[in-house]
C-alpha cells in the first residue's frame, strides 16, 4: 500500500472510531505512520479528508453491490442482492466501515463542510435501489410500489439495522439476515421467500 492510500485508510479508521470533532490529522498521520505534513500534501485540510474518506467507501461500497447484484434473475433478487452485499461489505471492513456513521446524511455531527454533497453522494445508493425496484414491478417480482419512498424506506432500514449492529450491538441473532427477509416479504407479489436466507460473511450462520 503506497502511502497516500495509507493516510485514506488510516482515515477512515480513525475518523470511524473518533468522529470528526474527536479525530487529528495527527492521530491519522500516526495511524498511517507517515509524517504530519504528508497528509496535508495529499488531502489538504481536515474536513477535506474527511468527507473524501467517505466518498471513497460510498464508491467502494457501490461498486461491491453493483458486482453481487449484476447477475439477478429479477428486481426482486436484485433488491436483495443489493442488501446482502451491503451487510457483507460492512462486515468486511468493520475497522473502516464507520466512517460512514458520520459521513452521512443521517449524521447530526456538526460538519463546517457542505453536506449537501453528502446527500448527494449517498443518493446514489438510495438511486440504485430505486433502480431495482423499478426492474421488480416491471418484471412482476415486486408489487407496485411508489418507488422514491420505498427506496429511501429500505436504505433507512439498512442504516438502522448496521447502527445497531455497529454501535448499539443488541444481542440479536441473524439481524441483518432478518432484515434481508422482511425487507423481501415487503416487496414480493405474493409475499413469499424466493430462497433461503443467506449467511452472511462475519455473521454465524442460523442454527
Amino acid at each position: 500500500m503506497d502511502k497516500k492510500a495509507a493516510i485514506l485508510t488510516a482515515a477512515q479508521e480513525v475518523f470511524g472510531a473518533n468522529g470528526f470533532s474527536r479525530a487529528t490529522i495527527k492521530m491519522i498521520a500516526d495511524k498511517a505512520n507517515v509524517a504530519f505534513g504528508l497528509v496535508s500534501h495529499y488531502f489538504g485540510d481536515k474536513n477535506k479528508l474527511f468527507l473524501l474518506s467517505g466518498f471513497d467507501m460510498v464508491n467502494s461500497l457501490l461498486e461491491h453491490v453493483r458486482k453481487e447484484a449484476k447477475d439477478a434473475p429479477n428486481g426482486l433478487e436484485a433488491v436483495r442482492a443489493f442488501i446482502t452485499g451491503y451487510f457483507s461489505f460492512v462486515m468486511r471492513r468493520r475497522r473502516t466501515f464507520p466512517i460512514l456513521l458520520h459521513c452521512t446524511p443521517f449524521s447530526e455531527e456538526g460538519v463546517l463542510i457542505d453536506r449537501t454533497a453528502i446527500a448527494k453522494k449517498f443518493q446514489e445508493l438510495i438511486d440504485e435501489v430505486e433502480a431495482y425496484l423499478a426492474r421488480g414491478i416491471k418484471d412482476g417480482s415486486i408489487k407496485e410500489l411508489p418507488l422514491c419512498e420505498t427506496a429511501f424506506i429500505i436504505y433507512a432500514i439498512i442504516v438502522g439495522a448496521v447502527r445497531t449492529r455497529l454501535v448499539a450491538q443488541y444481542g440479536v441473532p441473524n439481524l441483518f439476515e432478518e432484515t434481508v427477509e422482511f425487507v423481501i416479504r415487503s416487496l414480493a407479489v405474493n409475499g413469499g421467500l424466493s430462497s433461503e436466507p443467506q449467511a452472511l460473511s462475519g455473521e454465524k450462520p442460523a442454527s
